[in-house]
C-alpha cells in the first residue's frame, strides 16, 4: 500500500485516535471511543483507504529526474 498521508495528517490523526480512545476510560465512558482505533491504525499505517477512493493525497512526492 502506498502512503498517501502527509506527516501533519498523520500527526493530527493519531492525536484523534488517542483522545477517541480515552473516551472509553474517561469522560463518558461509552463504547463510542472504539471509532478512535480508525484514525489512530490509518495514521500509524499512513494510508487511508478512503484517500484513495476519492483521490485524495496529502503526502508529499519526491521529484524524479
Amino acid at each position: 500500500m502506498p502512503r498517501n498521508e502527509g506527516s501533519l495528517d498523520r500527526a493530527l490523526r493519531v492525536i484523534l485516535g488517542f483522545v477517541l480512545l480515552s473516551l472509553i476510560f474517561i469522560g463518558p465512558q461509552t463504547m463510542w471511543g472504539l471509532v478512535g482505533i480508525i484514525p489512530l491504525a490509518t495514521g500509524l499505517m499512513g494510508f487511508c483507504p478512503l484517500y484513495r477512493i476519492i483521490g485524495l493525497n496529502t503526502c508529499p512526492l519526491k521529484k524524479q529526474s
